[in-house]
């Protein structure tokens, strides 16, 4: 067995289940009621930030009635390290947000940083309205000031988490639940 496998193989021995597939499933149910009710109607941008968010943004997208059109957006403050720095855009989106209501989806409200950054940048690109719905947010304080989720399912410890788009090491973003590592 080739060594990645075994690093996520050694992550999901040494971490607790913290979310099952019904779980999240019924979360996002959850979230797609209270966007539509939110929008009441109109028709919405989604956003959907890579890689991550793209099980969620998937999933919610079945789950919405609202009139959405679709786009993604790719920014990084890691670029593979474990803290961040400046905000990278690798991808912006190829649609206007001038004028529209923007639904930035992503799957974890952590700390904020970059999708404060994003949520600043739809602002700057005339967006009538940004409307922030996340998949999971972290048990703490740390936030950035002033950002929030309109719209969150979950909530998840204050330790390192993946699956269901988030990652360990660049794996384990298709497991159909989300893990915790365990304290050291």
């Amino acid at each position: 067995m080739s060594r990645p496998s075994q690093t996520l193989i050694e992550a999901l021995a040494a971490s607790d289940l913290i979310h099952d597939r019904a779980v999240i499933a019924q979360a996002i149910n959850e979230i797609a009621v209270a966007l539509d009710a939110r929008l009441a109607g109109r028709e919405a941008l989604m956003l959907t930030v890579l890689h991550g968010a793209l099980p969620f943004a998937g999933q919610l997208a079945l789950a919405m009635r609202s009139p959405l059109r679709f786009d993604t957006v790719h920014a990084t403050r890691y670029r593979g390290a474990t803290t961040g720095g400046e905000l990278v855009w690798k991808q912006r989106p190829g649609t206007s947000l001038n004028g529209r209501i923007v639904l930035l989806v992503d799957d974890i409200l952590d700390e904020g940083h970059t999708l404060a950054a994003l949520r600043d940048w739809c602002r700057a690109e005339n967006a009538a309205e940004v409307l922030i719905a996340t998949l999971c947010r972290k048990s703490h304080g740390r936030c950035v000031a002033g950002l929030h989720s309109d719209v969150n399912g979950l909530l998840v410890p204050d330790r390192y988490v993946f699956g269901y788009g988030m990652d360990f090491q660049e794996q384990g973003r298709n497991l159909p639940a989300i893990y915790a590592l365990r304290d050291a």
